[in-house]
C-alpha cells in the first residue's frame, strides 16, 4: 500500500533529511492525515520509497516515538499513538477562495434552517435509551423518530433481499433500469396507489426517488425561478422551505388550522401542500377546500405539489380522496414514501407526475444519474409488494400503532390538557399540541422534562415566522405502551413541581 507524507516539501526547508522525514510525519499526525491506531510502513519500506537510508528512517521513528506521536509494538510494527481529537491544527498554507453560483450560495444560507431542525427532531443532543438523568432514569423520547423496526418482518425481508442480490451480482448481472427507475416496482406502486388511494396512474407516470425531499428538491428546480412565488404551509415541512430557497424564489407562508392550509387567493406559481394530514399538525385538508386548491390552480395556471408523507396509517374514519385522484387538469404532482414504513435505510420514495412533467423529471434524474442506484432494493420492494408481504405488514402496523396513539391522546389529555391542547388527528406516527401557556414558561419545562428524562421535538421548527404560540409533537411509533404512560406521567411530576397544574 502506498504511504505518502509531505517529504520533499519539507526537504527544501529542513536542514537535514532526518528533519525532513520528521517533521513531515509529525504533520499528518497532527492534521489528522494519520489517524491514532494507523500503522506506519517498515523502516525498510520507507527507506525504500524516499531513498533514504535505514539508519534515517530508523532515527525518525525513535524522535517520534519519544515525543509519543508513535508507539511499537514487538512483532506488529509501529503505530499512530497520538490521538487527535478537536485539536486538529488548521493546514499550513491559504486555500483557493470558492466562488458559488447563486444557487450554491442560496443552499449554504439554508443551512441554519436545516441545523435547527435537524437538533428538533434529536431535542437532547446525545440522548438514548441509556442516558442517566435524575434519580438514575433513562431518557424516554417522544421525538419524531419513524417507525418501529423491531416490528419489521426482517427475515421476510431478507428472504426477498437476497433473492435479488444474487440476480443483479450474479452470473450474468442484471442489466440497470433507466433513472426513472425499475419498471416492475413502478407498475407495483400504480397497482398500490390505484387500490388504496384511488388515484389513476400507469407506470410510465411514476419516477422513484431517494425519498420524497429527492422529489421536492427536483420539482422546484424545475418549476421556480427567483421572479416567481411560493406557497408553503406554516407550520411545515422545513424540506420544502429549502428547497424553495435553493431556487431564489419568494416564498409565502399560509396558515393552517384545524381542517388544514388555509386556502386563498394567491398570485403563485406553485403551491406545497400535505393534504391527506398536514405536517406536523395532523389536520386534514376538508374535500371543500381541496375543491378550492384545484380551481385555484386551474384558474391562476399553477400546479400542486401534494406530500403523502404517512397517511398509510390511518386508524379511523374514511380516508379522503387526495388531490391528485381529483385533479382532471395535470396540475398535481403526488409524492410518497416508504421511510415511515419500511427501513429507513432503504430510502425509496415515488413522484406520481402529470403528462406535461414527466420527461423534464426524469431528464432532471438522468442528469445527475444516468442509471438508478440501489437496483437490488428497487426490485426487492417490487417483490415484496407484489407478494402481499407490504399489505400483509401494514395491517399488523396499523393495529399496534392505533394502540399506542389512542393510549397517548388518552395519557395526553387525561393528565396535561391543562398545558397540552391536542389537534385532531385520525392517522400518522405522532401528535401535535399547543402549548397553553407562554414561551418562557414552555422552555424552562422543556428543560426541567429533559433533567427528568422525558423529551419531545419541538414545534418551533417548523415555523419560518416569529410570533408562533410554542407547541409540540409526540412520536410514539417507536415507544412500547409501558413507556408511553410513564413518558406522561414523568411530564406530569415535572409539571406539578413547577406548579403549572391544579
Amino acid at each position: 500500500m502506498d504511504f505518502v507524507i509531505h517529504y520533499h516539501r519539507h526537504r527544501e526547508k529542513a536542514k537535514s533529511e532526518t528533519e525532513a522525514v520528521y517533521q513531515a510525519i509529525r504533520e499528518a499526525i497532527i492534521q489528522g492525515t494519520l489517524k491514532r491506531g494507523v500503522r506506519l510502513p517498515s523502516t525498510r519500506e520507507l527507506a525504500v520509497g524516499l531513498g533514504l537510508s535505514r539508519g534515517t528512517v530508523n532515527l525518525v521513528y525513535e524522535m517520534l516515538a519519544a515525543e509519543g506521536y508513535v508507539e511499537a509494538a514487538v512483532g506488529r510494527g509501529t503505530f499512530v499513538a497520538y490521538d487527535v481529537g478537536k485539536s486538529v491544527f488548521p493546514a499550513s498554507g491559504t486555500h483557493a477562495d470558492v466562488p458559488l453560483s447563486e444557487w450554491g450560495r442560496r443552499m449554504t444560507e439554508a443551512a441554519p434552517l436545516a441545523q435547527r431542525e435537524i437538533m428538533a427532531n434529536t431535542a437532547y443532543e446525545g440522548a438514548d435509551a441509556s442516558t442517566e438523568h435524575e434519580a438514575g432514569k433513562s431518557m424516554i423520547s417522544f421525538t419524531l423518530q419513524g417507525p418501529d423496526i423491531s416490528m419489521f418482518p426482517m427475515t421476510e425481508w431478507k428472504r426477498v433481499m437476497y433473492a435479488q442480490v444474487r440476480e443483479v451480482y450474479g452470473p450474468g448481472q442484471a442489466d440497470g433500469c433507466e433513472a426513472a427507475g425499475y419498471l416492475p416496482l413502478r407498475e407495483a406502486i400504480a397497482r398500490m396507489l390505484g387500490r388504496a388511494r384511488g388515484i389513476q396512474a400507469d407506470a410510465q407516470d411514476i419516477a422513484i426517488v431517494h425519498g420524497s425531499m429527492q422529489a421536492i428538491f427536483l420539482l422546484a428546480q424545475l418549476l421556480l425561478q427567483s421572479s416567481d412565488r411560493a406557497i408553503v404551509e406554516e407550520p411545515g415541512y422545513g424540506g420544502i422551505y429549502r428547497a424553495v430557497r435553493s431556487t431564489g424564489a419568494d416564498m409565502v407562508a399560509a396558515p393552517v388550522d384545524e381542517q388544514g392550509l388555509v386556502p386563498k387567493d394567491w398570485e403563485a406559481k406553485l403551491l406545497f401542500v400535505t393534504a391527506g394530514r398536514q405536517f406536523p399538525t395532523g389536520a386534514v385538508l376538508s374535500m371543500a377546500r381541496r375543491q378550492q386548491l384545484l380551481r385555484w390552480a386551474s384558474r391562476t395556471r399553477a400546479f400542486i405539489v401534494e406530500d403523502d408523507y404517512d397517511s398509510e396509517f390511518r386508524y379511523r374514519g374514511k380516508p379522503v380522496e387526495p388531490l391528485k385522484a381529483l385533479d382532471t387538469e395535470g396540475r398535481v404532482v403526488y409524492i410518497g414514501s416508504f421511510s415511515k414504513s419500511m427501513p429507513a435505510a432503504l430510502r425509496i420514495g415515488y413522484a406520481v407526475l402529470p403528462p406535461g412533467l414527466r420527461r423534464p423529471f426524469v431528464q432532471a434524474q438522468r442528469l445527475a444519474e444516468p442509471h438508478a442506484s440501489g437496483l437490488a432494493e428497487q426490485r426487492a420492494l417490487a417483490a415484496f409488494l407484489n407478494e402481499g408481504s407490504y399489505e400483509k405488514h401494514l395491517r399488523r402496523m396499523k393495529r399496534i400503532y392505533a394502540r399506542r396513539r389512542e393510549l397517548l391522546r388518552m395519557e395526553l389529555n387525561d393528565r396535561l390538557s391543562q398545558r397540552f391542547k391536542l389537534f385532531p388527528a385520525d392517522a400518522g406516527l405522532h401528535l401535535f399540541a399547543r402549548w397553553n401557556g407562554n414561551a418562557d414558561e414552555y422552555k424552562r419545562v422543556l428543560a426541567a422534562c429533559r433533567q427528568a428524562g422525558v423529551e419531545w421535538t419541538d414545534g418551533a421548527a417548523y415555523y419560518v415566522t416569529a410570533g408562533h404560540p410554542p407547541a409540540a409533537c409526540f412520536g410514539f411509533a417507536h415507544l412500547h405502551e409501558e413507556q408511553i404512560s410513564r413518558g406522561v406521567q414523568r411530564i406530569q411530576q415535572v409539571l406539578n413541581r413547577m406548579e403549572l397544574l391544579d
